[in-house]
């Protein structure tokens, strides 16, 4: 293989103004590995569900994956690429009939699983750039919302997500929940019925997410962290990190460049 061509592409597009209560982002990634090589990816899930459109040495056409409850990992051989819808809390009920509490943490989503977002995937993979299939999934997910407007447990757990995506910090859920006008109860049931997991975890994976995001960073000071995010102190974060990715975040790091390296990238690359 040319050592210029490329190994591993990543891509982000905002959704347009009129699906952003249902869709966080769209993203993409294509790769193209030599024969016999294979590179693993460390991963710590953003509290979200995510539909995708897959292609060659993957699992499935469609997938549809929810929050594992820690670290996992991915192994890319070979070449393929995968478009995906990364869902707001409210996204599923509009793009699905699936119950976010009873999904497994990833599986194939066949006709007979949900028919309703198996079709939407179906026109949106017709697309044939990243481009276009974000263009029709933008104009899909406008129609679709239009036949299955939000509800007000739905714009409360969107609520929720976003009081925690401007603030980190550690919180209980009754304090995230009276932030928002809201019981511990009803946010909780919100939470648990829109992306399967309960506000107290739903807030740890947002402060993991920003503690890797910090500690990327050169010179980050993971003590000078800790206090900044509202732990007792930097052994209080190592724990928590621990808890979920079985390792401790240096630890995480250095496994996420060494992949990073493997694929021929940079940090900055794939943001």
């Amino acid at each position: 293989m040319p050592s210029n061509l490329t190994r591993f592409e990543a891509e982000w597009v905002e959704p347009s103004d009129a699906v952003r209560d249902v869709v966080d982002t769209y993203w993409a990634v294509h790769w193209q590995l030599p024969l016999h090589e294979a590179v693993t990816q460390r991963i710590v899930d953003f509290p979200a569900i995510t539909l995708s459109i897959e292609s060659g040495d993957v699992p499935a056409p469609f997938v549809v994956t929810s929050v594992r409850p820690g670290a996992w990992s991915r192994v890319i051989r070979g070449s393929g690429s995968v478009f995906a819808i990364r869902l707001r809390p409210a996204g599923l009920r509009v793009l699905s009939n699936l119950d976010a509490a009873a999904l497994l943490h990833e599986q194939e989503l066949t006709h007979e699983l949900d028919e309703r977002s198996h079709r939407a995937l179906h026109a949106i993979a017709a697309g044939s750039s990243v481009l276009d299939r974000a263009a029709t999934a933008d104009e899909i997910i406008r129609q679709m919302l239009q036949d299955r407007p939000i509800t007000s447990a739905q714009i409360l757990a969107n609520s929720a997500v976003d009081a925690l995506t401007a603030s980190a910090r550690v919180r209980s859920g009754r304090s995230i929940a009276a932030g928002i006008g809201t019981s511990e109860r009803s946010l909780q049931r919100a939470l648990r019925a829109t992306i399967g997991i309960g506000p107290n975890e739903v807030a740890r994976r947002m402060r993991l997410q920003e503690v890797i995001r910090r500690l990327s960073s050169p010179g980050a000071d993971a003590a000078e962290i800790a206090g900044e995010m509202g732990y007792f102190d930097q052994a209080h974060l190592i724990n928590e990190f621990r808890s979920v990715a079985g390792m401790t975040p240096g630890q995480y790091l250095r496994d996420v460049q060494r992949s990073l390296e493997e694929l021929h990238l940079t940090p900055g690359a794939t943001s």
